[in-house]
Order: structure tokens, then sequence, then C-alpha cells
């Protein structure tokens, strides 16, 4: 497995394996601006791109792990926490923080082994699905060449 920025080539293959862009076209829209704004980042094992991962710095000028996203055949295979320690390692802030909602147990699963905490709760953003915020204290001495949005 490999992660790296995602490109444009990579459009195609994320929406695919994105189970909400099948049924949301703004998904797509929103895939290809984290490919442009240069927060996209692929995992891949030989040459499937199984899973991507988005690290924006907007979060009250903070690490936020905007989105983990593991297509339906590469689930359970350590593409989804790879992306995480990924972000952990590679965040050049010194607070990352990751959010889920309350239904996505899998995620927050995810994100407790990684060692993040549950940091609050915000309501209203999903109709009865409270998104759970987590926070983690990330490993800075390694940049991994992930832009900051600042520079």
């Amino acid at each position: 497995m490999d992660i790296r920025a995602a490109i444009m080539a990579d459009l195609e293959p994320l929406v695919a394996l994105d189970t909400v862009a099948a049924s949301d076209p703004g998904r797509c829209v929103q895939i290809r601006q984290w490919i442009d704004n240069r927060t996209c980042y692929v995992a891949h094992t030989g040459d499937a791109v199984g899973a991507y991962g988005v690290l924006a710095y907007h979060f009250f000028g903070n690490g936020f792990i905007e989105m983990v996203m593991v297509g339906e055949r590469f689930r359970r295979q350590g593409l989804g926490m790879a992306l995480v320690r990924y972000f952990q390692a590679c965040c050049t802030t010194p607070k990352l923080f990751a959010s889920t909602n309350l239904s996505n147990q899998r995620m927050q699963e995810l994100l407790k082994t990684a060692g993040f905490r549950t940091s609050g709760l915000i309501d209203n953003l999903d109709d009865n699905d409270p998104e759970i915020v987590f926070f983690s204290r990330p490993g800075i001495e390694a940049p991994c060449g992930i832009p900051h949005e600042n520079t």
C-alpha cells in the first residue's frame, strides 16, 4: 500500500469508490475541489485506488481530517487507519481534529484506536445524527510534503 497526493487523474476512481457520489452529484464537485486544493490523498494497493482522505487546515487554524472514504471492497484491510496515521504523522499544526456522525460506529472505533479522544458534539448538521468531534496531538516531526493552506 502507498499513500500519495491525489491528482486529477484520480478523480474518476475516487468518485467510483465513494458511496455518497453515486447519489449526490455535489460530492463529485467536492472531490474535484479537494484535489485542486491539494488536500486530498489516495491510498492504493497495487494498481487500484482503494481509499482517499482529506486533510485541511480550516478548523480554527488546526489540522482537520475532513474525510476518510474507503471503497467497499477494500474495507477492513487497514487503508482507513493508514490514512489517519499518515495524517497524524504529517499534520503541520500541534492539534489535529476529525469528526464523524454518531451513527458511524466504524469511524469512531478507527479514530479511538488511532489515539483520538472525543472533544465535543455538534447538533443540527445532519437531522437526528449529531457530529462527534475528535482530537489528537499529531507527530509534527515529519512534514511528509503536505502543504499547509496558509503557506
